[in-house]
């Protein structure tokens, strides 16, 4: 996908190119995620949203 725009393709062929490669990108993340499992996909989905990386993580000094 990051290649597609430095391509000598007309600008419909890279927008073709570029949208193709974004959804089978996503069909393979979501294959991998039903091959590792529920659990798995869940934990590694949450660390990707971008939201929560800036959260302060509560820590308590027992």
């Amino acid at each position: 996908m990051l290649l597609v725009p430095f391509l000598e393709l007309e600008t419909k062929q890279k927008v073709f190119w570029s949208s193709a490669s974004f959804i089978a990108m996503e069909v393979c993340f979501w294959a991998g995620g039903l091959l590792v499992g529920k659990e798995l996909f869940t934990k590694y989905k949450a660390q990707l949203n971008p939201a929560r990386w800036f959260k302060k993580k509560n820590v308590s000094n027992d």
